[in-house]
């Protein structure tokens, strides 16, 4: 006999050992479950499973309280004490007070001004001159007064205008003709001794001499 065939011989026999053993338990695992057996091992193993109806208890949550209420701060005004000042009174006295009453200052003396009016100096123009030819034909005569203005100068300053009419406007225009001729033919006012502007109304006359 070779060893091939002992080893060969040996395995078969496990094998054979094996395979009993695990149709041994095959057919003791049918019967206990056959017998009940292995209900009981189960429940003996595991306990029965128990279930419980756990009840929901719904919890009502209150809201939260109202925020407090701000207190606004009220601001009085205390009105400042009044402080009363005792003054003590006047004592009477018997003293002799003497007032002076002070004297009004004396008027300033009067101005006085010496005063020259305005006239005529040499060689002062004649209405003559200045007569219309055609208001003497028609014998139209009158006397027109002129607003004028006399210079330091003795010069007519301005426009000449007719503050009354002669009657006639040739006659009127002949006037205020003249009243510009007279321009440096006057002698200034003086008031103190100088020479000032005025203003006066000079009045012109147109008549026809008698032959």
């Amino acid at each position: 006999m070779s060893a091939s065939y002992v080893h060969d011989t040996q395995f078969l026999t496990r094998r054979t050992a094996v395979l009993a053993v695990i149709i041994a338990a095959h057919v003791a695992l049918i019967w206990l479950l056959a017998s009940g057996l292995a209900q009981r091992a189960i429940q003996l193993a595991a306990p029965p499973i128990k279930t419980t109806i756990l009840q929901q208890h719904i919890k009502h949550i209150k809201p939260p309280p109202p925020p407090p209420p701000q207190m606004q701060q009220q601001i009085v005004q205390v009105p400042p004490p009044a402080i009363q000042i005792n003054v003590p009174a006047a004592q009477e006295t018997r003293a002799i007070t003497v007032v002076r009453r002070a004297r009004p200052a004396p008027p300033p003396p009067p101005v006085h001004y010496t005063y020259t009016p305005a006239r005529p100096s040499s060689g002062f123009p004649s209405t003559d001159n200045y007569y219309p030819q055609a208001s003497q034909r028609l014998g139209e005569e009158g006397t027109a007064y002129v607003h004028l203005c006399i210079g330091p100068q003795g010069q007519v300053t301005g426009t000449p205008t007719i503050s009354k009419s002669s009657g006639s406007p040739r006659l009127d225009r002949a006037a205020l003709r003249y009243a510009r001729a007279t321009s440096g033919h006057w002698i200034p006012e003086k008031r103190n001794g100088q020479p000032i502007t005025i203003c006066t109304q000079l009045p012109i006359k147109f008549q026809l001499n008698d032959f």
